[in-house]
């Protein structure tokens, strides 16, 4: 991304978008979601302006070491597919 500031009011614009960064870049793969009270784990299957849908989703309750390939205590959510609201998201990304 390129900011560029004007003279006449010092506001920075921007002149390029990435493509295929964020969220949207990790479609279809195994993500987790640092949130205000819980992580969540599962394949990220959707996302809109307010939320994103995980399917095969586990709600994390013991990470153990992050270093390990599964986690120590994580629970399958009812159904499988579960929406979580991009407000309460932390941090995310490919983990275990």
């Amino acid at each position: 991304m390129t900011l560029l500031t004007t003279k006449e009011t010092d506001m920075k614009i921007v002149t390029e978008i990435a493509v295929n960064e964020g969220l949207e870049s990790l479609m279809n793969q195994d993500i987790t979601l640092f949130c205000m009270n819980y992580i969540y784990t599962g394949k990220l299957v959707g996302i809109d302006d307010t939320q994103v849908k995980l399917d095969g989703a586990k709600i994390v309750y013991e990470t153990g070491s992050f270093s390990e390939k599964e986690w120590s205590d994580a629970q399958s959510l009812p159904n499988g597919t579960w929406y979580v609201r991009l407000a309460t998201v932390e941090s995310y990304g490919i983990l275990k």
